[in-house]
């Protein structure tokens, strides 16, 4: 494999290659094994380390202080403040999310190619699918095992068949999953085939390089056209990379808009339309234990709500984090603290219709975003419907952790009042966003959109943007996989 860590680079380190990638995510590490796979010499630069099975923290909170962005800190301002959650490492955010995979819904696209036909011939449907059933089979895309499930899950499956709604356990890429409960802070046994993994190692074997803590700092351009990177090794020394056909930014909706506004590249509305899935959690006492933290991390869901703007899906949390959102101190903490595993938490994901931006502001990001009033109806909403799926299930009782409502509901019919008459200010929500979009978006007007229907940059020839910052919309579902589809077509068109 060709791997340089940035940690021991102190002194100037030059490359070239045909292409080069920013970003080794979902994106980025798809574009390294497409554009290696057509023959193409590469290089993909990553800001966070290389971390193996072993590194990874048994706690949540050690995971954010290892290798989340901003320590797990980073947020929206806005109508409230919520974190947006990003990790820090090869791999991207793959090694620590929940390991769900949904494919890019046939309804999101012919949304997409209603609004801009030009979208149609670009990002053919039959493409999409047929890439998409190779990146699943390479990621042993899957039910979730009954077997590994856990409690927390199969409640979620009787609550949701009680009320008659649509559910299923959800398709996860791992093999051989034991249920350790630690997706979010990455697999301890490496049984989850994220890209860095999968993707990327097929890259690396096709002869790509790597280049791990080195954050890319600069678009290197020569007559309207991107011909390489310019950035910083963790160990000080300064990184030029040249690019003899592309440049390929595959950085996240945050950082790649980041990227382009700091190389004064701000075409388009680069930076504008950020959209995201804010989501809400409710948590449930159980008479017999649950123990919430054991079985796997997010193995069912409900999807028959879908087109309202709404996924339930089952969380999981380590211990030191349900310790935190526990009541009290002293005495009353500590038997908070024995409670603890009689209790569960869902979440509700809420396609959300707000818009907000991506600036950098004094050398810092800032995302300014706030949720519009039939946004907040459908956390309320969300909420209603998990504390009746939960009542069904069997809860004794449900907390909404809505400031202005009742902490701890015993009565289903108090749900029917927080979902017609619950508070309608964002800050009064406990919520978080996981999925971002949409701030370099993609279309066939300039004016309108940063790179064309063929993932080229509108105004710099040669420069490419294949993550979800190009995605016309959010998309209502998890974006892993329809991230890894549209950033092979991308490399397709660069390896043409």
């Amino acid at each position: 494999m060709n791997h340089v860590d940035g940690r021991s680079v102190a002194s100037g380190l030059e490359l070239r290659a045909d292409v080069v990638v920013v970003g080794s995510g979902p994106a980025g590490s798809m574009v390294a094994c497409e554009a290696a796979n057509a023959g193409a010499g590469v290089v993909v630069v990553e800001e966070g380390p290389w971390l193996q099975p072993a590194d990874f923290a048994l706690s949540t909170f050690g995971a954010m202080s290892g290798y989340y962005r901003g320590m797990g800190a980073t947020a929206v301002y806005g109508g409230a403040l919520m974190p947006y959650v990003q990790g820090r490492m090869v791999g991207g955010s793959s090694p620590i999310n929940g390991a769900i995979c949904w494919r890019l819904p046939r309804d999101v696209h012919d949304a997409w190619c209603a609004a801009d036909p030009a979208l149609r011939e670009a990002l053919p449907w039959e493409e999409i699918e047929s890439v998409t059933d190779a990146i699943e089979t390479r990621l042993n895309v899957a039910p979730t095992d009954a077997a590994v499930a856990g409690r927390k899950n199969h409640l979620m499956a009787q609550g949701a068949e009680a009320l008659g709604l649509e559910h299923r356990p959800i398709r996860r890429n791992v093999a051989g999953c034991r249920g350790l409960g630690r997706c979010m802070q990455g697999c301890p046994e490496g049984r989850k085939n994220s890209v860095e993994r999968t993707v990327l190692a097929d890259a690396l074997g096709g002869g790509a390089t790597l280049l791990s803590s080195v954050e890319a700092t600069g678009i290197m351009r020569r007559a309207g056209r991107a011909v390489g990177v310019g950035g910083r090794a963790a160990g000080g020394g300064t990184v030029v990379l040249h690019a003899d056909r592309a440049v390929v930014l595959a950085a996240s909706a945050v950082q790649t808009p980041v990227l382009l506004l700091r190389n004064g590249l701000r075409h388009g509305p680069v930076g504008e339309n950020f959209q995201g899935h804010p989501g809400v959690s409710l948590a449930g006492r159980f008479a017999e234990p649950v123990r919430m933290w054991e079985g796997a991390t997010q193995g069912h869901e409900v999807t028959g709500l879908r087109r309202e703007g709404l996924k339930f899906e089952v969380l999981g949390f380590d211990l030191t984090v349900l310790a935190a959102r526990l009541e009290g101190f002293g005495s009353e903490f500590a038997r908070s603290l024995a409670d603890m595993p009689h209790w569960l938490d869902w979440g509700a994901a809420v396609r959300a219709e707000a818009r907000g931006r991506v600036r950098r502001v004094f050398g810092r990001t800032v995302v300014t975003y706030t949720p519009t009033r039939d946004d907040i109806r459908r956390f309320r909403r969300g909420l209603r419907l998990m504390g009746e799926m939960m009542f069904a299930a069997g809860a004794e009782e449900v907390a909404p952790a809505v400031r202005g409502f009742a902490p701890r509901v015993r009565d289903p019919r108090q749900l029917a009042d927080l979902e017609l008459n619950g508070p309608d200010r964002a800050s009064a929500y406990m919520a978080a966003i996981t999925h971002m979009f949409g701030t370099c978006r993609m279309g066939s007007d300039p004016a309108g959109n940063v790179v064309r229907p063929d993932f080229r940059h509108h105004a710099v020839e040669s420069l490419y943007i294949a993550d979800s910052s190009v995605f016309p919309t959010n998309t209502g579902v998890n974006p892993q996989i329809s991230i890894m589809a549209l950033a092979a077509l991308c490399a397709r068109r660069v390896t043409a």
